[in-house]
């Protein structure tokens, strides 16, 4: 009789203990279509590849990141999650990151040295997240941004997944509705304007895998379709929809009215400009003075809040009158204050100028 009060005994005690087990853990679906199991609400987190810390800031969980990698670490130049919150970079290492590492096997000696509960990742191959797994015995949960360059509503869907795993799904939802809640105010202010009476656009100087020239562009650049612009470089159709290279006289025959150059590739245009001085004066743009620096947003993958700040800035350029309200300094500050935590701004003004400011030449 004993016996069988023991063994019925350890029987409920092992029934307890695993339901306790998988009480705290939840199973979920990640950006790759992996079904991962992960602990609720892990309290150490390390995040890699372009754009995943970011994400994990904008959820206001950055207290449970316990190491980054190099690349984070280098510079924080243009990174408004990074200037929000400089104390990231004291965290210990766990790989090299950067653009060289997307969808490469991370260093794994440096991750378990960071004793992390969960990996965030982004840009990896759903086979190569299973090795990594299986290898480390950590979960692996792939997020994406979506396309290169570009605003991708997939980054929603990285959001709630990540949101969902921190107990932060209210974060990821109020960060979704702002978002959205912009890009529609944006859209809604220039409404009833007239296509003839929408300029030709163009930006120049966009960063990808380092800075780069006026030829540096994209069809699909989201400041530009949020307040309905019509972008030149959508003429040319041997152009992708994600950042490519346009030749000079390509630019010149389409002569868009006007210009906007990113921050990160400002440097090589001014030097451009005094070494071919007659193919910038060719433009109408910059004959016209109508060149104008926006900060750059393509920092390991889209900065969605400096993108919104540019949109504003080009807004209150071309239609003063539809965005008389805005200050574009102050609405950055706004938007950055909602994402990052804090009004980062006058950093991006340093090291980029005002937004919006017209380029003398």
């Amino acid at each position: 009789m004993r016996k069988v009060n023991l063994k019925s005994t350890l029987i409920i005690f092992f029934i307890l203990l695993f339901s306790s087990v998988w009480a705290d853990q939840q199973t979920l679906i990640d950006s790759a279509g992996r079904e991962v199991s992960v602990p609720l609400d892990p309290d150490r987190i390390v995040c890699l590849g372009p754009g995943a810390l970011r994400l994990i800031v904008y959820l206001q969980a950055e207290n449970k990141v316990c190491g980054i990698e190099d690349m984070e670490k280098m510079d924080s130049t243009g990174r408004p999650y990074l200037i929000a919150h400089p104390e990231l970079t004291n965290l210990p290492r766990c790989g090299p990151g950067g653009p060289a590492g997307i969808n490469k096997k991370p260093d794994l000696e440096a991750i378990l040295n960071t004793e992390p509960e969960v990996i965030f990742i982004t840009y990896l191959d759903a086979q190569k997240a299973d090795d990594i797994q299986e290898t480390l015995k950590i979960p692996v949960v792939i997020l994406t941004y979506g396309p290169f360059s570009t605003f991708d509503e997939s980054v929603y869907q990285s959001l709630h997944i990540a949101g969902k795993i921190l107990n932060r799904k209210d974060r990821a939802r109020k960060i979704q509705d702002y978002i959205e809640g912009s890009i529609k105010d944006l859209s809604q202010r220039v409404k009833g304007v007239r296509s003839e009476d929408r300029p030709r656009t163009y930006v120049g100087g966009l960063g990808h895998r380092g800075s780069h020239g006026i030829e540096s562009t994209q069809k699909d650049y989201a400041p530009f379709d949020w307040i309905g612009l019509k972008n030149v470089a959508s003429q040319v159709k041997t152009l992708n929809g994600e950042h490519t290279f346009i030749d000079k006289e390509i630019l010149l025959q389409l002569d868009p009215d006007v210009i906007f150059i990113d921050g990160g590739g400002l440097a090589l245009i001014k030097n451009d400009f005094q070494r071919k001085s007659k193919f910038y004066k060719a433009l109408k743009a910059f004959s016209h003075h109508q060149v104008y620096i926006l900060h750059p947003f393509n920092l390991y993958t889209t900065n969605i809040g400096t993108a919104l700040a540019d949109a504003y800035a080009i807004g209150k350029i071309l239609y003063p009158d539809k965005f008389k309200d805005i200050n574009p300094e102050i609405k950055a500050d706004e938007i950055y204050t909602f994402l990052v935590g804090k009004p980062v701004y006058q950093a991006m003004k340093k090291d980029y100028g005002p937004i919006g400011e017209k380029i003398h030449h």
